[in-house]
């Protein structure tokens, strides 16, 4: 091995789904409130608190507002004020309910999303005077053709309606959220979608949202004697292949990592949040997020409450199912998680997140969304499709991290995220410094093989400290365990490459330790070297399918290593040859020293290239690839 590498005993938890009891009342909850139940003036045909038919005409009273604050006592609260609109409750009774709000010392953010039609600058001025740090959302997906969903019941768009709030915000000094619906009507031009949002001085955070409704086959029924404009719309966009405005989580993956490529390449990461990109990012560093579907803080720990006083779990669940019980019921947090406990719909979502339980993306993924993983399994039978475009989005984000100057390699579907062990460097500034430069004087490592083949310092199985070397090193052939070394030659002295790491793969018989796969490491010096090796390993991996052993998968890797010193993260890419789904270990080092010298052969004569091989040879469908 030519690194040091060391294995810490603290991992990430892979917890998804944490019950509201097993946290203290520090964590706090987001309760919805939507004001008037489906009341909007607008009738966006895509809107989904429509389709639940909830009560609308009366509204959401100061007194709900403290019966929360009884229920979950110091627990601090994120009140959402939602719809419907909002804003159809009226001055007067928005001043009150703000005051209530106010005067509720447990509530610590209040946000509320508007469509953007009623706002002026008389709501500005009641918002200044009862709450001066509410958070304003605003919906609008996008330029003029991607709101094309978002109409008045007379069928007119209501974008220009938009346009007028967020230059009001702009010039009262007021920032805002953008939440935008992805549709067909964005598909294809991210780039061009977050550039025109980024002309409103008042946005600070876009969250995209996906239009998975491909099993939306009914639309809404008229409710009067006559049928709005809008209804007819709708009517005409529903079918049973699902309803027009629906796109794929496939679809949906392919936009936000475009999305995510042009925030940063045009610098509007600078003022503006991009989620679900952030998120996605602040996992992938470790880091935490108050975003549900990447944290164990899941529908557990969302409310909405209805104007007929219904109390219930997140609102993207399907009512009446989510419903938990009456608001003035609940006298307390202990009637509120009884009641999650024994809601069958909460329980299935649970049962669901297990599944994650093998997922290796599970610790920056975080199970995602319940709500609509259930959809999509009891529509389907299955959440696949949506737990891969999940993995793509982790897997393009990594690649984003590490190359953001080089944003086509984001869609390399070779390249996979994993959570490997964490290998960690004593000082990788200092070991890519010596890799390139002959001056630098090369102490004796220590080299020791044990009964098994390890090369370490210490001559014992398993994964142990060994010495960092180079191909300038005096000792840098004996260094390298044998199956290796062909394939580490080629791609250090051939790609001209930094190997950082490599273990021949052992199976440890007689030790009782697990066995341990093949795996090449590799540290690129720049964010350009990155890109480029990556597009050719999967260049390389493209040109061994079909030629490896039944009971042998190739894999491309991207991962993080660690330098002591500095405590600074290194992009690097690992390439592994693992057990084929349902392969023992048995068959896999039968065929290993075969499945070696395939990938060495490929890798001699793999050239330099400018994209990865995705596009031109996809891989194979590999389920153990998630």
């Amino acid at each position: 091995m030519p690194s040091t590498l060391t294995t810490p005993t603290t991992t990430v938890g892979a917890e998804v789904w944490r019950p509201l009891e097993d946290t203290d009342h520090g964590a706090a909850v987001s309760v919805v409130l939507k004001l008037r139940g489906e009341t909007c003036d607008v009738d966006c045909l895509y809107c989904f608190e429509k389709r639940k038919l909830a009560p609308g005409g009366a509204q959401i009273t100061p007194k709900h507002v403290r019966r929360l604050g009884q229920i979950f006592g110091q627990r601090p609260l994120a009140i959402e004020l939602h719809g419907g609109e909002p804003l159809t409750i009226g001055k007067l009774a928005m001043a009150a309910l703000l005051d209530e709000l106010t005067a509720q010392p447990t509530v610590h953010r209040v946000h509320l999303q508007t469509n953007g039609v009623r706002l002026d600058s008389e709501w500005l001025d009641l918002f200044d005077a009862h709450y001066p740090d509410l958070h304003i959302g605003v919906s609008m997906d996008g330029d003029e053709q991607g709101n094309s969903w978002r109409l008045g019941y007379d069928g007119t768009a209501i974008y220009p309606h938009i346009v007028n709030a967020l230059n009001l915000l702009a010039e009262r000094q007021r920032s805002c959220g953008i939440v935008t619906v992805v549709t067909p009507a964005v598909l294809g031009r991210a780039a061009e979608v977050i550039d025109h949002i980024a002309t409103f001085d008042a946005v600070r955070a876009v969250h995209l949202l996906p239009a998975f409704d491909t099993t939306v086959t009914e639309p809404l029924k008229a409710t009067g004697r006559r049928t709005s404009p809008s209804r007819r719309l709708q009517a005409r966009a529903v079918g049973e292949d699902g309803a027009a405005w629906a796109i794929t989580p496939a679809q949906y993956a392919e936009f936000v990592l475009d999305a995510a490529a042009r925030w940063i390449g045009a610098g509007h990461f600078r003022r503006i949040k991009l989620d679900p990109a952030v998120a996605a990012i602040r996992r992938l560093k470790g880091l935490g997020t108050a975003h549900c579907h990447f944290a164990a803080h899941k529908c557990s720990h969302v409310f909405a409450t209805y104007p007929d006083g219904r109390f219930g779990s997140c609102d993207e669940l399907p009512w009446p199912q989510a419903n938990l019980l009456p608001l003035a019921a609940a006298r307390s947090e202990a009637d509120v998680t009884e009641a999650q406990h024994a809601n069958p719909l909460l329980t299935a979502g649970r049962q669901l997140m297990t599944t994650c339980a093998s997922c290796p993306y599970r610790e920056v993924c975080g199970g995602g969304c319940t709500a609509t993983r259930w959809r999509m399994r009891k529509a389907t039978g299955s959440d696949d499709a949506y737990c891969d475009h999940r993995a793509r989005l982790i897997d393009g984000m990594a690649h984003l991290l590490a190359a953001p100057d080089h944003p086509a390699g984001a869609h390399c579907l070779r390249a996979h995220w994993r959570p490997t062990v964490p290998t960690v460097l004593d000082d990788a500034d200092a070991f890519l410094a010596r890799w390139d430069d002959p001056a630098v004087p090369r102490t004796p490592a220590r080299l020791r093989r044990s009964d098994q083949g390890n090369i370490n310092a210490v001559g014992l199985p398993g994964q142990q400290d060994a010495d960092e070397l180079g191909p300038r090193h005096p000792q840098w052939r004996d260094g390298i365990e044998d199956r290796a070394w062909h394939l580490v030659d080629t791609i250090t002295r051939s790609w001209q490459a930094v190997i950082y790491d490599s273990c021949q793969g052992q199976a440890h018989l007689g030790t009782g330790l697990t066995p341990s796969a093949f795996q090449v490491g590799l540290l690129p010096r720049t964010r350009a070297e990155y890109a480029a090796l990556a597009a050719r390993l999967c260049h390389a991996l493209a040109a061994a399918d079909g030629y490896l052993p039944a009971a042998t998968t190739a894999q491309l890797v991207r991962t993080e290593l660690s330098s002591t010193r500095t405590g600074r993260q290194y992009p690097a890419l690992n390439l592994t040859l693992t057990p084929a789904p349902d392969s023992t270990w048995a068959d896999y080092f039968t065929g290993l020293d075969q499945a070696v010298r395939t990938l060495t052969h490929v890798a001699r004569h793999t050239p330099q290239v400018t994209g990865c091989a995705c596009a031109l040879r996809p891989p194979r469908p590999n389920r153990e690839t998630r």
